[in-house]
């Protein structure tokens, strides 16, 4: 098994946001609910990169911050009508999922 950092962001509706997380290239792999009706923990990967998104109150802090590398930036930006800025390590683009947490997407430069 590979070691791996895997960022936790809170999220009020679980569902809402794989589907907004799929339009990052993200796909659901599992969702955990003690019973249901309760909160759910779920999985979302795009290749190696995994997320997991928490209804659970206390797993994170809202406003989280994250950076997710990416080959093609510029595709994405497309995907949410953003335009990427040239930065001195890489073209990025900043984004807000529902719940508020926010994202910088980059393509590093060369």
């Amino acid at each position: 098994m590979d070691e791996e950092v895997i960022p936790i962001l809170h999220v009020e509706d679980a569902a809402a946001a794989v589907a907004w997380y799929g339009r990052l290239g993200f796909t659901q792999q599992w969702e955990h609910r003690f019973e249901p009706g309760l909160p759910a923990f779920v999985e979302v990967a795009r290749g190696r990169v995994r997320l997991f998104l928490s209804e659970h109150k206390g797993d994170a802090r809202p406003d989280t911050l994250i950076y997710l590398r990416v080959r093609e930036v510029d595709a994405i930006a497309g995907e949410f009508g953003v335009r990427a800025k040239d930065a001195p390590w890489a073209r990025e683009i900043e984004l807000r999922d529902p719940d508020g947490n926010r994202l910088w997407v980059g393509t590093p430069a060369e």
